[in-house]
């Protein structure tokens, strides 16, 4: 095959079908692509509107949110809105038994007020460019695979070293479409980022993991953050001195509300998805990696669960780890289901027939090739699959249950301090610098820690791992514990517990404070430093070698047969999330998700009363909130009807990183902030299904009314700009 970028190029100047609601579109690639369907579907605006790097456009009022989120300024003094989730780590690091910001909310009075969040980034997108041809130069389809990535290596970082950039910015080029096509980006990260306002979880989290990706729903996920900046608008770190950034585009907040069917379009930052797999590869999630992630997360949210039921401190130390487990652990659920559902392996696999049919007789001539190796594409992913499932089993494993016991990953942070010590290269500064940064990682880790937890933790996740590994991957310290402690895996947890250094915060500082270079000698008799680097070393040297080389061949197939699949030429592709700036629309519309059962398009307050449960705590509704709830003391927020709007769905084509994403009208105003999918919907990572796949949205009516009505924080509102 040669010059796929050029084919690629060739198919996407084609006027053939984008596929309506499904896709998770290029900004930069509107005017192409999207543009004149979107306005067939509603919208008011241009592409350069939404997509610029000439004048101010919707992109400037969007940022990547931690990392993993999406934010939205909303005023012209660099507030962003979020969601309640997406701050919910920095929420609760700045919490305490004294300042417990997630069960009561927090609401700064003043600027002065607004908390700083260290560690917190946001990043926005200042400009991005194909630059395929460049990344691509000396690459030929003849070469190993090890060389081309080598190449492309170098290729990537040339163009990234001699990007002219702004002072602050950053150049990144990220890969789309398996290695078919680059795109550089160039951002700006901002550091100093405070946070402004978070409801009570009791409203912000409103449902917990019950209501967690279900509709209908009722919370009020939203949390307020500012950017503050330099006297001349440019990011720097903290200072008491910095002002609040003047953002070059934010969003209007409209209280207009809106119908069924009216479009909508949602901008942000989307993670993962894998919707070109093949049969094979959606089997393997579905039958063989969710299966074993929900079970073992189960069993540790039942302990997080009856701890954090017990104790105030345990709620506050364990909200955000819980919530980390639990949100992937009930979307591979609806994932699992739904892709059953849909009988998706037996789609891909019809798919695929048709697909081998096209690559046997025209394949090589569609792809300007002598040679026709897109006829062997599906017999060597069917066969790199299969030798590739035990191991991909086993990383499951170890990373769920072995990695998943919280004191395990931290003794696997002391192997740099043993290496170190080991060393007779090593000055007594080196391992100073060691000693210091496991104390730091150490104040972190005990804030948060509760060893009677982990405890328990550690016998399932041991017993999980040795009843039910591959004997072969099995690490060598957890193959013997069941005869010796004959199948008590409690007791085993107990024993190793008691005679370790690492659960016990005052005999871990003690010996760090003293440490001397010969003490390693301590670490490696140490039951827990054992255990962990016995699980490491297992998944390390065994599994990880034999996963990559897999994945890579898995890698190199795909990109083969993504390019193979353009050529044939049935519609526009559009590319795999990869956090990276998209735009998704679509319209808002209920759904069917069972014979005889039909659900609106929104929810209201009435469905939060209807919830209530003082004796649950994700069902306790504050008394304040039920009485302006009662009173139907709604102010502007009320819909035209005099209901109280909550959430709405539509079919926008989201992922995780979209939690956050402003949801717009077709003027561009701001609607809802988008912060999860349904139940029934989840697998559209994998699958779409445009009558099942749906976004849920937080009305941004009920956003302000609590915002106003609630908190009484008046100040906020009047910075918004509010189209009424």
């Amino acid at each position: 095959m040669k010059k796929l970028s050029f084919l690629f190029l060739f198919i996407l100047a084609l006027r053939v079908p984008v596929i309506a609601d499904e896709g998770m579109w290029i900004p930069m690639l509107l005017e192409k692509l999207n543009i004149k369907q979107m306005q067939d579907l509603g919208l008011k605006l241009s592409a350069e509107d939404i997509y610029s790097i000439n004048h101010a456009s919707l992109k400037d009022a969007i940022v990547q949110f931690g990392g993993g989120c999406t934010a939205e300024f909303v005023s012209g003094e660099g507030l962003l809105f979020t969601n309640h989730h997406c701050g919910l780590g920095t929420i609760q690091r700045l919490s305490s038994p004294d300042h417990d910001y997630l069960t009561d909310g927090f609401w700064a009075k003043s600027k002065e007020e607004e908390l700083p969040c260290p560690g917190l980034t946001v990043t926005m997108l200042v400009s991005m460019e194909d630059v395929t041809d460049k990344v691509l130069q000396n690459v030929t389809d003849a070469m190993p695979e090890y060389q081309r990535s080598e190449i492309i290596r170098k290729n990537m970082a040339e163009v990234e070293k001699n990007v002219a950039l702004e002072p602050l910015c950053e150049a990144k080029i990220r890969p789309f479409y398996y290695g078919n096509q680059y795109y550089l980006f160039i951002t700006k990260t901002f550091r100093d980022v405070r946070l402004v306002g978070a409801p009570p979880s009791g409203i912000g989290q409103f449902g917990g993991d019950t209501d967690n990706w279900m509709w209908p729903r009722h919370g009020g996920d939203f949390s307020i953050f500012r950017v503050y900046v330099n006297k001349d608008n440019q990011p720097v770190e903290f200072s008491k001195d910095n002002i609040a950034y003047k953002p070059k585009k934010f969003l209007p907040v409209s209280l207009k509300g809106y119908k069924e069917g009216d479009f909508t379009f949602v901008f942000g930052y989307p993670g993962s998805t894998r919707e070109y797999l093949t049969s094979w590869g959606v089997d393997l999630i579905a039958d063989c990696e969710n299966p074993i992630r929900i079970n073992l997360r189960q069993e540790r949210l039942d302990i997080f669960n009856e701890a954090m039921n017990q104790s105030k401190l345990v709620r506050i130390q364990y909200t955000s780890k819980h919530q980390g487990i639990a949100n992937g652990w009930k979307k591979m659920m609806g994932e699992t289901k739904g892709i059953k559902r849909m009988d998706a392996v037996k789609i891909k696999q019809d798919y695929e027939k048709k697909f081998q049919a096209w690559a046997d007789s025209v394949g090589s001539k569609n792809m300007n090739i002598a040679k026709n190796p897109v006829s062997g594409l599906l017999p060597s992913f069917e066969k790199t699959y299969r030798d590739y499932k035990p191991f991909d089993i086993a990383a499951t494993y170890l990373t769920e249950a072995g990695m998943g016991i919280e004191i395990v990953r931290f003794a696997d942070g002391f192997a740099d301090l043993v290496k170190k010590s080991k060393n007779r290269a090593s000055t007594k500064e080196d391992i100073d610098k060691a000693v210091q940064k496991l104390k730091g990682a150490a104040r972190t880790f005990y804030k948060d820690y509760q060893p009677a937890i982990d405890k328990k933790v550690f016998a399932i996740m041991i017993k999980e791992m040795k009843e039910k590994m591959d004997p072969k991957f099995l690490p060598s310290e957890i193959a013997t514990l069941g005869e010796k402690y004959k199948n008590d895996y409690s007791a085993c947890a107990e024993n190793y517990f008691s005679l370790s250094v690492f659960p016990d915060s005052a005999r871990l500082n003690k010996f760090l404070r003293v440490f001397e270079s010969p003490d390693y000698k301590k670490l490696e008799k140490d039951p827990l430093y054992i255990l962990s680097e016995s699980i490491y070393g297992r998944y390390l040297k065994d599994v990880i070698p034999q996963t990559k080389k897999y994945t890579a061949a898995i890698d190199s197939l795909q990109r083969f047969y993504m390019a193979a699949q353009m050529a044939m030429g049935r519609w526009i592709f559009y590319p795999d999330a990869n956090s990276t700036l998209r735009i998704t629309y679509g319209k808002v519309q209920g759904f069917k998700p069972a014979d005889a059962v039909k659900y609106n398009y929104f929810t209201t307050s009435t469905g939060i009363l209807q919830k209530e449960d003082s004796s649950i705590y994700d069902y306790a509704i504050h008394p304040k909130l039920k009485k302006l709830f009662l009173d139907k003391d709604f102010g502007p927020y009320a819909d035209r009807d005099g209901t109280l709007h909550v959430a709405f769905i539509g079919t926008n084509h989201t992922s995780g990183g979209n939690s956050g994403s402003p949801v717009l009208d077709a003027t561009g105003n701001l609607i809802g902030l988008n912060f999860d999918r349904n139940w029934e919907g989840t697998m559209s990572d994998l699958m779409y299904d445009p009558d099942q796949c749906r976004n849920i949205t937080l009305d941004i009516r009920y956003c302000l009314f609590v915002i106003d009505k609630f908190a009484g924080s008046k100040r906020l509102i009047d910075e918004l700009n509010i189209i009424r």
